[in-house]
């Protein structure tokens, strides 16, 4: 068929519309293997040179700052430094004993520590940097740096480390941080890739430990060239790591540390708390030792100082001793009596100095005895055979079940290593326990806090809070994490009869402030910052009959760890309670000698918030007061800072 002119003319259209597609999308495709092409062998001529003389990418990791800690008031107790160090990444040096050779020449390297970094260097992947030498000056540092090229393998680093600038005063709070062991990775089963990373540094012991995946934060990672000899070429890109949280105690550095220095020279742990809102203030346990020295890994000499001390300076006895609470827990033994009803606030028991139970003689601390005593006078007078009476009466349950009301025998839930949980004991227990029935004479001595009873001081300052309160506190010692607050909302009334709260109230009063209270020497001479507290004295011995006969023999002619323990719990001030505090000094002898007078000066300085003066004191003792204050190891109060610690490293 022949075709029209109109059908020509439309095919060579159509055909001129094809040509002039196909023409374009050529000179497109072109145009782009042409750029392609410019920016690989131009601007990519550089890499691919390098790249052509086997020079490779590794990835790094980057370690996250560690988190801060700061006290109540924004003071500083666990820092990060800068710490100037050298690595090795054995896959990149090539002849390991050559480069440490160049390095020696270098840097001042003896050969203890030239033996761990083989050692070190043998034992990790070859990928893996190890740390041939820290703590560096920048002289050094810079040294190292310039002479990179020739140590091929080897990188000047800045790194942080941990460090604790109130030292030994919060080791029992924060505890401290080391480096990653196998037996760490063995027990924790952590995998986090960031423990690889040359002397990082994990927490081992209370809140570092406890709050460890807060405080560590997240890890980065950045690209750098190496060169086909070890050397870092350059850094191509970085994920910086993510800090970890900062976390505010509700500890108060100052009257932490005027605890501390109360209790130096003896064995002895202390709490004080906030009656309201169940804040811990101060948490201190006696002899304590520098967390710094754990940092890098404590030398075996320091380490068998602190192990064979006899006052145990690693125990945190504050929350981890477990001691028979003795008179302090006569308030328990009061409240179980007078909620039970069997016995009433003007009923006197007599104490002739001993009570007879069958075949046995359970003793008053009072040889002579405290005569007719009603529950008041009971407690200030601290008189036993009153106690055997209530015991007789109400039973060990009620007692242990009112002891576990007030916070005994539990173990309470804060961030710290090995918190004891007490002991309340009761029938089923000792048939547990100890295999046999329980007996009258097993309640005689629990009621006054003697036999089976256990209660750290941790215990004693919850139960006094809550004593001094009425309120159902429960202890906290994390303020905030990263502004976040963590305290526990106001607690609730425990649901006692009031009038029977007032009256262990006043009998505690009476304690400090009445002539013949146990205490009345520790009393405080401003009514406005008056003290309610009891004193306690636990044996650690038991006493014959012939040695009774004969004299008791007094705690300062036995052997240290033969004498008693000394105790006081107390709240203050009296007519508005608002702090509570519990002292136990092991083998201190009598609690209203030992014990009582580190309380007073305690709850003093909790009120105050500075060191108290003397004239708050009793006239006869100001000059005594004034002179052991000026010899205790009191640190002048912490600034707050005004900027930020190191955070995160360049």
């Amino acid at each position: 068929m022949r075709r029209t002119p109109k059908d020509t003319e439309d095919s060579h259209r159509q055909i001129g519309r094809r040509s002039l597609f196909v023409g374009g999308l050529f000179v497109a495709t072109s145009a782009v293997l042409s750029a392609r092409m410019r920016y690989l062998q131009v601007e990519r001529a550089e890499d691919f040179r390098l790249l052509a003389e086997e020079n490779r990418i590794n990835i790094r990791l980057l370690p996250p700052a560690r988190g801060l800690i700061f006290d109540r008031n924004g003071v500083l107790v666990a820092a990060n430094e800068q710490n100037y160090r050298i690595t090795l990444v054995r896959e990149d040096a090539g002849d390991i004993d050559a480069v440490l050779a160049q390095l020696s020449q270098i840097v001042a390297l003896d050969m203890v520590t030239l033996e761990r970094a083989r050692t070190e260097i043998a034992r990790r992947p070859p990928f893996v940097p190890v740390t041939i030498a820290d703590r560096l000056s920048w002289a050094e540092l810079s040294a190292v740096a310039v002479n990179a090229p020739a140590l091929p393998g080897i990188t000047p680093e800045v790194g942080l480390s941990r460090l604790y600038p109130m030292g030994a005063d919060f080791s029992h709070v924060v505890g401290y941080v080391g480096p990653v062991s196998d037996y760490y990775l063995e027990q924790t089963g952590d995998t986090d890739p960031v423990l690889q990373i040359p002397d990082f540094q994990v927490g081992r012991y209370n809140i570092e430990a406890r709050m460890e995946q807060l405080l560590r934060g997240r890890a980065g990672t950045k690209r750098v060239e190496v060169s086909a000899g070890g050397r870092v070429m350059r850094e191509i890109d970085r994920d910086p790591p993510d800090p970890g949280a900062d976390v505010q105690l509700t500890i108060d550095a100052g009257l932490q540390n005027y605890v501390e220095a109360r209790l130096s020279g003896e064995s002895a742990g202390a709490v004080v708390m906030d009656c309201q809102s169940g804040e811990i203030l101060a948490l201190a346990s006696a002899p304590t030792f520098d967390p710094n020295l754990f940092v890098r890994g404590i030398s075996s000499a320091a380490w068998n100082t602190l192990n064979t001390d006899r006052y145990r300076p690693l125990a945190n006895k504050a929350i981890q001793g477990l001691y028979p609470p003795g008179s302090t827990y006569k308030m328990i033994v009061a409240l179980a009596a007078l909620e039970a009803g069997v016995i009433t606030p003007e009923e006197t028991v007599n104490c002739p100095g001993h009570l007879d139970v069958g075949d046995r003689r359970f003793h008053c601390w009072n040889r002579g005895g405290h005569g007719r005593v009603n529950l008041v006078e009971s407690i200030s007078q601290s008189c036993d055979v009153y106690y055997y009476e209530l015991a007789q009466r109400v039973g060990i349950e009620a007692m242990s079940a009112m002891a576990r009301r007030f916070g005994c025998a539990v173990r309470h839930d804060l961030p710290l290593s090995g918190i004891a949980e007490g002991l309340a004991p009761g029938m089923q227990w000792k048939m547990q326990n100890r295999g046999a029935a329980w007996v009258v004479g097993d309640s005689l001595n629990a009621a006054i806090g003697q036999g089976f009873v256990l209660a750290s001081p941790l215990h004693l300052a919850v139960m006094t809070a809550r004593l001094a309160s009425g309120l159902d506190i429960t202890p906290a010692i994390i303020r905030s994490i990263d502004g976040i607050s963590q305290l526990p909302g106001r607690a609730r009334d425990m649901g006692l009869d009031p009038g029977h709260l007032r009256l262990v109230q006043r009998g505690m009063w009476q304690v400090n402030n009445d002539r013949r209270g146990t205490a009345y020497s520790s009393r405080v001479d401003v009514a406005d910052y008056a003290i309610a507290g009891k004193t306690g004295t636990s044996q650690v011995r038991n006493i014959t009959a012939a040695e009774r006969a004969s004299g008791v023999i007094s705690n300062a002619d036995l052997p240290w760890e033969r004498r008693d323990h000394a105790l006081y719990v107390g709240y203050a001030p009296y007519d508005n309670p608002r702090y509570a505090c519990s002292v136990i000094v092991e083998h201190g002898g009598g609690g209203s000698t030992m014990a009582a007078p580190i309380g007073r000066d305690i709850l003093l300085r909790a009120q105050l918030g500075e060191v108290p003066p003397p004239d708050l004191y009793p006239a006869s003792q100001r000059r005594d007061i004034e002179r052991m204050h000026r010899d205790l190891p009191i640190l002048p109060t912490p600034p707050v800072p005004t900027g930020r610690t190191v955070r995160s490293q360049a």
